[in-house]
């Protein structure tokens, strides 16, 4: 399965972030984790009540959304399971999309072609991206002791 438009993103309204801090607080406050599934209301145009049932987990990835949209930040669920373009794995890294074919092509990163095109499996481009972010992290960590040993001030 392939994934599109992860490059056609429109960052939230002003309506859009206000409605997402107070839906936020709303699931916040009811919310329990003690049960598999949670039952909603959701109102149709007469202002009737239609219950719906939900599991936790997807009540939570709700939340997650919510407040990343309270913040303005614009947002895609993308399947781990989905294959990714050379161009939509390189915009959810931040790089080039001849950086990331170079990364591919010196087995950094697993991909498969379909055809003659190249796809990456979502799952594996954020095992890829947690593994780079770690290695930053520890570098960051390494030069800030660094500075300490040699004492400069910062």
């Amino acid at each position: 399965m392939t994934v599109t438009g992860l490059s056609t993103t429109t960052l939230p309204l002003d309506g859009e972030v206000k409605a997402a801090v107070q839906g936020l607080r709303d699931l916040a406050a009811f919310l329990s984790t003690q049960f598999e599934t949670q039952r909603i209301e959701i109102f149709d145009k007469e202002n009737k009540a239609h219950p719906v049932e939900l599991p936790t987990s997807a009540l939570r990835l709700l939340m997650d959304i919510l407040g990343e949209l309270a913040i303005g930040n614009a947002v895609k669920v993308v399947p781990v399971h989905a294959e990714l373009t050379t161009q939509e794995a390189a915009d959810l890294l931040n790089v080039s999309r001849p950086h990331l074919v170079k990364l591919l092509e010196m087995g950094e990163l697993p991909f498969h072609k379909t055809g003659r095109h190249r796809r990456v499996l979502f799952s594996d481009l954020m095992r890829f991206k947690d593994r780079r972010d770690q290695a930053s992290h520890e570098a960051m960590e390494a030069l800030a002791q660094q500075a300490q040993d040699l004492r400069l001030g910062y």
